[in-house]
């Protein structure tokens, strides 16, 4: 037990401090290849945001725990979502002025929905993967677009600023990226190890644990990124960052896991429970950021009720754990 805690302990920091070298090594190392910045913003650093949760999914999937990557991506969505943003809105309200991002949230929406119905039988098959993998790819190839063709869009010049603040030679991008996806693997696979055997040694399921423990390490990354990115001002930077992870949580972790490891039964309350909380929560989101007629916004206000949104649902899940 006392291993497994300290295999934690490692893990997160590990996780944490790999995830944002790796990120700064992968924009870096993008905007010396001539990428556009509008485009880094939207995959390079969406997509590295994300890669603690592909990575800790994807091993716990190969080890045969399914479960525990379906409930990191189920409950890293709701804790970008509700204890992140919400968060992060107390610090410094979000004004969300980026097109891309508004456009972004009815996919987001959309591809909730459809998480839904493909659990809706209670099982996650490979063909049911593999949808999700492709709807991952064409997320991809959107973002892609956008980002060849995005012109002055409020998120191309918070990335502008970003990247003029952390330019490094084009070495030292590549060293942070190496050494940074090396720890990430690492990182992962002491993680996975020290969660799965405290569940194991506690009687609670790989589910419960990847909600809670493993959802929270894993969106560390995304808490920093979000509240520094707040604090300075670039609020397209804090909210994309939040549903870009979110869209690549649902498409590719679950998507990956679930090819790797067929999810054959799953329990009631992943669809009852979890998947309803993260799509309550993805709806709010919608309604606050979209703006429908005004200036999309998150203020102290809506963060308040984001966070006690999150902290109603760990009761609920705490509750759900002592009484079964």
């Amino acid at each position: 037990m006392t291993l497994a805690t300290l295999a934690i302990v490692v893990g997160f920091v590990l996780l944490v401090w790999s995830a944002e070298r790796f990120v700064d090594g992968a924009a870096a190392t993008a905007s010396h290849a001539g990428m556009p910045p509008l485009l880094i913003g939207m995959v390079v650093v969406g997509f590295g945001t994300s890669a603690p949760e592909m990575v800790v999914s994807a091993i716990a999937a190969v080890n045969g725990n399914p479960q525990l990557a379906l409930g990191n991506a189920l409950g890293s969505n709701i804790v970008n979502t509700g204890l992140i943003l919400g968060l992060t809105a107390l610090i410094a309200p979000i004004a969300v002025q980026s097109s891309i991002v508004r456009k972004e949230l009815p996919l987001l929406v959309g591809v909730s929905l459809l998480l839904g119905a493909l659990l809706w039988n209670g099982s996650l098959g490979r063909p049911e993967a593999v949808v999700l993998l492709l709807v991952f790819a064409g997320l991809i190839g959107w973002s892609v677009y956008s980002g060849l063709n995005g012109k002055e869009d409020a998120l191309q010049s918070d990335t502008e600023e970003v990247l003029a603040q952390q330019q490094m030679p084009l070495n030292t991008a590549l060293m942070w990226l190496i050494i940074g996806l090396v720890l990430l693997i690492v990182s992962s696979r002491i993680l996975v190890w020290g969660a799965v055997a405290i569940a194991q040694s506690m009687g609670i399921s790989d589910l419960v644990i990847g909600l809670t423990i493993v959802a929270l390490g894993t969106s560390l990354p995304e808490l920093a990124a979000s509240v520094i990115a707040a604090r300075k001002g670039e609020h397209d930077i804090a909210i994309g960052n939040i549903v870009g992870s979110n869209l690549f949580n649902i498409s590719a972790v679950i998507g990956i896991a679930g090819v790797i490891t067929p999810m054959a039964s799953m329990p009631a309350s992943v669809l009852s429970r979890d998947w309803l909380v993260m799509l309550g929560m993805t709806l709010a989101l919608f309604v606050m950021a979209y703006g429908f007629g005004r200036q999309g916004r998150i203020n102290r206000f809506e963060g308040t009720a984001l966070l006690l949104a999150y902290a109603s649902y760990n009761l609920w899940l705490v509750m759900s754990v002592t009484t079964s």
